[in-house]
């Protein structure tokens, strides 16, 4: 049996300032910590700085980071996808048996729609005995509705949150319901998320933002959008309908 631990530390949206103390300690206290990379055709190493990694650059040294390929956005072929979570959990099972400590480290939060959710699944059957824990991390919905001024919920309100990856139309549902709608994910489907706004009447007070807290960041209305596709990372936040007094939701 495993006495190894493997950490996954949410990192936040992009912005260094955004890691927890926490999370911070954690890092600077692993023995390696392991970040996610995309998979170029060839299934190797692509090359490109990602923003976990970019992030983590801040606080520890470059020695101490491990680049691991991951296949990110692989949905299409599952054969492709499962052979590459395979070889990256192989990767860290290695440094776990080597290490006493291995952080993981994610954008957002290690339990929203992560990476590591698979990969401490892998570990779990690759290394039995391997404590696996989490440092959560500020998520993008929440840079954002600080960075815009949108409120997220108020009172009663429920808040939904839905990765557009699973469609335009899923999304529409959620519009139409009650309460605040978080889209992640939704850049290459800007057209039909605006045409859901739109038949929804929930396109005025909707706001988008990309690469929160990075040079190259935008945040503008929703309205603004004129279906070009955005980053494949993009946010947005679809208010609920507030009419009335302050704390009418209450």
């Amino acid at each position: 049996m495993s006495s190894s631990r493997l950490i996954g530390v949410g990192v936040g949206p992009g912005d260094p300032e955004l890691v927890t103390v926490k999370g911070v300690n954690a890092l600077r206290a692993a023995d390696v910590v392991v970040v996610p990379v995309m998979a170029a055709s060839d299934g190797k190493d692509g090359g490109e700085r990602g923003r976990a990694e970019a992030t983590v650059l801040h606080y520890v040294p470059e020695d101490k980071v491990v680049r691991v390929v991951f296949a990110l956005n692989e949905r299409s072929d599952r054969a492709r996808r499962e052979a590459a979570w395979d070889a990256a959990g192989a990767r860290v099972a290695e440094l776990l048996r080597t290490h006493g400590t291995v952080a993981f480290a994610t954008i957002g939060d290690p339990n929203v729609y992560s990476t590591f959710t698979y990969l401490a699944q892998t570990i779990e059957e690759l290394v039995p005995g391997t404590v696996v824990e989490t440092v959560p991390g500020i998520t993008a919905m929440q840079d954002l509705a600080a960075r815009s001024g949108a409120v997220l919920t108020e009172g009663t309100e429920p808040l939904t949150l839905v990765p557009v990856t699973a469609g335009a139309a899923v999304l529409k549902d959620a519009l139409a319901g009650p309460g605040t709608v978080v889209a992640y994910k939704f850049g290459r489907l800007a057209e039909e998320v605006v045409a859901a706004l739109r038949e929804t009447g929930r396109l005025d007070d909707a706001v988008w933002g990309s690469a929160l807290g990075l040079p190259d960041e935008s945040i503008s209305p929703a309205s603004d959008l004129d279906g070009t596709p955005l980053p494949y990372l993009s946010t947005l936040i679809a208010p609920a309908q507030r009419h009335g007094k302050r704390g009418g939701k209450l």
